[in-house]
Formats: C-alpha cells, structure tokens, sequence
C-alpha cells in the first residue's frame, strides 16, 4: 500500500477523542440519551471553527453541522460526510485508556489491564494486513470508541486537509456529526433540509478499502402474553403462567433463524428480553432480514408459534406487534449508481486496487438518511471488534478513511 501523500492528524485526534465517554442510552427518553455526548461534540465544533469553518454549530439535539466550502467554479452536488459520537451501551465507555501497538509485528496482544482480554490473530482475520502498522486497543477494561470515532477523527482529519490543501478542488461538503446511533435514534432529529446535502457517506465500516451498500431491513417486535393468575396453593387447573408461556414460546424459535447460525445474506429472528410475572410478560424481538419479504415471513413465523403456544393454555391470550425500524438503503442507492461509482474510484485512487463491496449484517445512519432523501453508503473507518473489549483500529487505516475522503470530494468534483 503506497504512503499517503497527507500530513495527517488522525491519530491525535483519535485518542483524544477516545477518552471522552460518549455512551449512549436506550432507557432515556431525550435527546441526545446523555448529555455527555455533547462533551465531545462540544470539542469536535471548537476544533472546526479553529480550522477556519465559521458556521460549525452544535444543536440543542447534539448534532454537530459544519462546511467546507466548496473552491471550484463547477456546479457539484452537496457532499454530506457523517460518524455518530456516541459509543455502545454494551460495554463500558468510561476511562478507555487507548494504547498504541506500533509497528505491529503479528502477535496476540494482551491488554494489561485484564490480562484475560486477548486480541488472537487467529481470531481477527483482519490483523493480518496490519504488519507493519500502528495498532490501537484499550487497555483491556473498556471498549476502544473506534465506534465511530474513528470515523468522527477521519473526517476532521480530511477537512484539514482540504482546508489547508486549496490545489485540491471541490465542491461544497457538509459535515454531520449525529448521536445516539447505538441506539437506533442517529437520525431521529436530524435537520435534513438544513444539512442540505445531495448525497452522502457515513464513515463507520470496519476492513480498510470497503464500501457497504446494502443493509439488514430490520423491524422490531413486542410479544404480549396475558396469563391468568392464581394463588399457587390452590392453583391447579386455574393458573397459567405468563412467564412460562412466554419461555414456551421462546424455546420455540427455530434455530436456524438465530443470529448465532446465520451469515452472509440470511436473516434471523433475535429475542433481547423477556420480562413480566405471572400475569402478563412481555418478549421484545429484532427482525433483520436483507428485503421486506424476508421480514414478513419472520413475522408470520412468530404469530405461528404465538398461536401453537396458545391452544395449550385456553385462557391466555398473546398479541404480536411488529414496527418498522429501518430498510435496505441499498434499495435506495440501487436508483443512484453514480454514488457508489464515485466511491469505488475513490478507493482506487486511495490504492485500493480491489475495494470491497459489502452488506452490512446490521444498519447504519445511512440506512435512514438514504429514505429520507439522502442517498448514502458507509464507508470503511478501520474499526473493529466494536462492541467489545477487544475492539481495535490501526491509525494507517484511519489515514486510509481520511485520504478516501480527500479522493471522493475529488472525484466529484472532477465529474461533475
């Protein structure tokens, strides 16, 4: 992989960033779920207007909006590059230590501060490419942040590039920092007609040089069981117990359709909780699926085994109600090829001879922005692992990701 040809700032930016805890929560009720997340937000603002961006603001929501102003005389498309600052509610965000592995030799790295974390080669394919690099862990407590704040670091990295870089055209590119994507909630407040973009790239994928242009359609489920209640001393023939039926019902989910035995295109139905008493318990469910058929059939299977449950228990009853969450954005981007054309030539030129071209088992930001008008594949930010203590990022491929950037503003500028 040839050297970029940048000065870049990523990596600095990186473990600054790391260190602010951005967590994200699905029991608050506002917006953004913690206020914490503007302390970083508040820092990424400071940081555009010190690089010469005047109008960088951060909302009452916590999204961050920012320009770089276009420097061409060609009529090119609004570009809205985009990373959400906060981090997993899956795993402790709060003082990540980050320790830079440099010159990475191949070896397992064993995080000091739970020598029980281990980041095997063997099980992170990926860390193959990295001989050589620079490779970026927490300290075996925490998650790292690489999700997204390498993708969040990439993009200030490439907007101070092209601010101090004026031999580099293009056109107008708008910055969008969101919160609460954990959580399902990235784009929920999101000023679409403000941002003012034609299209965009979120900055949140994992392997240097891919682009995702096809996601999960995804809906969630609520399974309402009533049962009927009885003193357990005189309850024989008279009480039926909700919880039960709802473990009946659990049980019965065929496992060829749980997440831990699909991949690649195959969809899943996913119990995350169940919780109640004796009278009434509630099962909550994701749906994914790759089209909406698929979700379909996913939900006619769970009324299926609702009502195969029910006819043991006479006097219960059992409600399945199914809501859309997101869908496919490749539906989306499928109508606008030019976007990912664009991208792949971007990696091209960033010296990706042969980009990945993926779907994401999952969503992105990108997967709602692409239905309310901004088309919007997601780009590889390095990260890995998320989640997780294990999680991990090379500063190289952060470079990668900024350098991309650069190159794609380029390339549209060039074509249009």
């Amino acid at each position: 992989m040839k050297k970029s040809p940048f000065k870049h700032s990523v990596k600095e930016r990186f473990l600054r960033y790391v260190q602010i805890d951005t967590q994200s929560d699905p029991n608050s009720p506002t917006t953004p779920s913690t206020a914490k997340q503007k302390d970083l937000s508040r820092i990424l603002v400071e940081e555009l207007k010190a690089m010469g961006i005047a109008d960088a603001e951060l909302d009452e929501h916590g999204y961050v909006y920012a320009t770089v102003p276009a420097n061409t005389d060609k009529k090119v498309p609004v570009l809205c590059f985009c990373s959400h600052v906060d981090t997993s509610p899956d795993c402790s965000g709060a003082g990540v230590k980050p320790i830079v592995w440099e010159n990475y030799k191949g070896q397992d790295l064993v995080l000091p501060d739970d020598p029980k974390v281990v980041i095997r080669k063997a099980e992170h394919e990926d860390l193959a490419h990295q001989i050589g690099n620079d490779v970026v862990t927490a300290s075996g407590t925490t998650l790292l942040g690489a999700d997204n704040k390498a993708g969040v670091a990439a993009i200030m990295d490439a907007a101070h590039i092209l601010l101090n870089n004026p031999g580099i055209k293009h056109g107008k590119i708008r910055i969008l920092f969101t919160p609460d994507e954990e959580i399902g909630r990235g784009v929920d407040k999101v000023n679409i007609k403000k941002l003012g973009a034609k299209y965009g790239y979120t900055i949140d994928g994992e392997t240097a040089g891919s682009i995702e242009d096809e996601t999960f359609s995804a809906d969630g489920a609520v399974i309402t069981v009533e049962g009927v209640s009885a003193h357990p001393g005189f309850a024989k023939g008279k009480m039926e117990n909700a919880l039960k039926i709802a473990s009946r019902i659990v049980a019965k989910f065929p496992d060829k359709l749980s997440p831990e035995h699909t991949e690649a295109k195959q969809g899943f139905i996913h119990p995350t909780s169940i919780e109640g008493n004796l009278e009434r318990a509630t099962i909550k469910l994701i749906l994914r699926d790759f089209t909406d058929a698929g979700l379909k059939r996913h939900a006619r299977t769970l009324q299926k085994i609702v009502d195969e449950v029910l006819k043991h228990f006479p006097n219960s009853r059992a409600t399945v109600a199914v809501s859309e969450q997101y869908r496919n954005m490749g539906k989306v981007l499928r109508r606008h090829p030019q976007v990912v054309a664009h991208a792949i030539e971007a990696l091209q030129r960033a010296g990706y001879d042969k980009p990945l071209k993926r779907s994401i088992r999952g969503g992105t930001d990108g997967s709602r922005l692409s239905f309310m008008g901004l088309p919007c594949p997601n780009l590889f930010a390095g990260e890995h692992a998320f989640h997780s203590r294990q999680e991990w990022v090379s500063v190289q491929d952060m470079e990668k990701a900024a350098e991309t950037i650069v190159h794609l503003a380029q390339v549209w500028e060039e074509k249009s």
